[in-house]
Parts: structure tokens; sequence; C-alpha cells
């Protein structure tokens, strides 16, 4: 058994139903934390979440399973802490995470989180243990990331992360674009791309997708972990098919979140080449994200990630037209889809390091 700080509770997370239930209190305060924690260290709330929108991500999935706990210190919430665990055949990695406010920092709350996590993720047979972590510009001593792009402060989640045994793998730039003044710059480009995009057109749709689209979408899904930069990262390769897809896409519809998904279509043969993400919550007028982006090796160098992220941006104006500006996530080293974000004017406003423990 790992000895608690005195006055700790790591209480299992129950995962309710409904947001609105008698059981949902500990889910409901574990988003109050977690928005908390994320406004804590950027300084802004544009990474909150509503419980009513969190909560389709924690109910159970056949491709992952996940543990999660709420840190009670002397009866206050005060953290929380995870651990997912892939399921594909022959899984080797599982992803954590450890948050804590800062006026519980120093008590021993995340080591006795860290205690619990390592040997579950053991006794599941696993061998590797990931994590991400924001880390604020500061000034001071700097680490840098093995890849030789990027370097984050020696803060304090760096040494927390180093002291458990893990080692800074790979640098995530978070960027921002002002969607006010954007469109005049996302017409001239898109217009640049569709005139090098010989032989594509462009296909959108929301949520659901249309089942003529549902099986190479889930292919190209499946190909984000694999064909985006990992650094040396272990990666565990995922299977998607037409039920995952749609899984994956209750998460969003369930909780009234919308989705704009752009695709470059492949004339002649009528394959998706490339796509790209835009997401908004129920609040239309809220930050808007722009995830997975991703253009088929195949299909490279005929200016389709700068067609797909211009066409979804400029048909955006029309979903949510209140949404004052676009978060998104770029391994540091992937210079090809940081060059077309800042061609957008993508600026980078923070950075996160992608950390790894080899359980031996």
């Amino acid at each position: 058994m790992n000895a608690f700080p005195a006055g700790l509770e790591l209480r299992p997370l129950h995962i309710p139903a409904s947001i609105d239930n008698d059981d949902a209190a500990d889910f409901r305060e574990m988003v109050r934390l977690r928005n908390l924690v994320y406004e804590e260290i950027s300084g802004h709330d544009d990474e909150s979440m509503p419980a009513d929108e969190l909560l389709p991500l924690f109910q159970p999935r056949p491709e992952v399973k996940r543990f999660s706990w709420i840190a009670v210190f002397h009866g206050e919430v005060v953290g929380r802490a995870g651990l997912d665990l892939p399921q594909e055949d022959g899984a080797r990695t599982g992803s954590f995470l450890i948050e804590l406010r800062r006026s519980a920092w120093g008590h021993g709350i995340g080591r006795a989180a860290f205690a619990e996590i390592e040997p579950l993720a053991r006794a599941h047979g696993r061998t590797v243990l990931q994590s991400w972590a924001a880390h604020p510009a500061a000034a001071g001593p700097q680490l840098a990331a093995p890849t030789g792009f990027g370097a984050v402060p020696m803060d304090h989640a760096a040494r927390f992360l180093l002291a458990s045994g893990c080692t800074l793998e790979q640098i995530v730039r978070v960027s921002r674009l002002d969607l006010a003044d954007a469109r005049p710059q996302l017409g001239a480009l898109l217009a640049e791309a569709e005139a090098a995009a010989v032989g594509y057109r462009v296909v959108q749709w929301t949520l659901p997708t249309p089942d003529e689209f549902v099986d190479a979408f889930a292919w190209m899904k499946s190909r984000m972990v694999t064909d985006a930069p990992s650094a040396d990262l272990d990666v565990d390769e995922e299977v998607w098919d037409a039920a995952r897809l749609r899984r994956h896409e209750a998460t969003y519809l369930d909780a009234g979140r919308h989705m704009l998904v752009t695709a470059a279509q492949h004339v002649d043969t009528g394959d998706l080449a490339a796509f790209n993400e835009l997401v908004i919550g129920k609040d239309r007028a809220a930050v808007t994200g722009q995830e997975d982006t991703l253009v088929v090796a195949a299909h490279r160098g005929h200016r389709l990630g700068l067609l797909v992220k211009c066409a979804g941006l400029l048909a955006w104006r029309d979903v949510a037209p209140d949404s004052p500006r676009v978060i998104t996530y770029n391994a540091e080293e992937n210079r090809p889809m940081l060059s077309i974000n800042e061609r957008i004017g993508f600026a980078p406003i923070s950075y996160e390091g992608v950390w790894q423990k080899v359980l031996s």
C-alpha cells in the first residue's frame, strides 16, 4: 500500500449517466476543478468546457479503458488524475494526467497519484507511460526537446515529471488565430491552394459523416497517430472502422458540439486525400478548436493542407460568426503544418511538453 499524505483521498471518479443526476456531483466538481487549473496555467478560459459537454467523453468505449480520480485534500477537491489505456491488440502505452490547483502543490499529492498510476499501468501490461503538460513561458533554465525543436522552462511540472522518471520527448505549439480580420488573407490563400490542387475538389460536412465517406474518413483518422510527427515517442497504431467513427462522433453529437469537416477529394478516384476539423461547443460565441488535420502521404505536394484549412475557416463564418478566435496544436517539428498556420495568421501563444516514461 502507498502511504498517502495525511488528509488526502484519491477518490475514483463516478461517471454518471446524466449531468443532472443526483450522482453527478463529483463529476461536476471535477470539471470545475479542471477548468480552474487550466485557467491558472494559461491566464485565460479558452480551454474551459461545461460539464454536460465533457461528460460524453468519459462514457465507456471499447477502444480505451479509462481510470479517473479526484484528489480530495482535507475535504476540498484540489486536483484530478487519470490513466487511459488503449485497447488495441498489443498496445504498450498508457497516457496519464495529474493536475492540481497551485494551492495544493508541495503536499505530496502528485507523488501519491503517480504511485497509483504506474503500478496500475504495469498491471495492465503497459511498458510506456506518456503525458502532455502545459509549460507557460518563464525566465530561467530551459529544457530542450531531443528533437532539436523547442524547449520548456524547468518549472514545477517539469521538475515533477523528471522526478517521476519521465523524459521530455517533444514540444507542442499552441497557436491562435483571431478571426475578425482573417477573411481577406484566407480568401487569397484559398485561391493559391486551388490553383495548385489540380485534380482535387473540396467536400465538406457536419457530423454525422455521410455514409459515402465513412470508411475513407475512418481510415484517415487511423493514420493520425502514425503519420503525424511523433519524435521518439512509442506509438500504438489505432484501428478505426465505421463503428468506431460513429462512437467517436457521438461524443460530439451527444454533447451538442458542432464539427465541420473539410476534406480534399481526388476527382479521378474519389479517394479522400486530406481533411481538417473545426469544432465549437453549444456556445457558438466561444472559442473554436481546430482539431485533426492530415494530408495522406500519397497526396502530399499539392497544397492540400492549405486548401482544407482555408476552405474550412472561410466556411466557419456561417457556422459560428461570433466565435472570436481559433486555437490549434501542432508538434514543433511539424514545419510543413506550422508554415501553413503561420501564413494563415496563427501565432504561438504557449507550449506543451510531451513526456514519456519507459517502465522497466
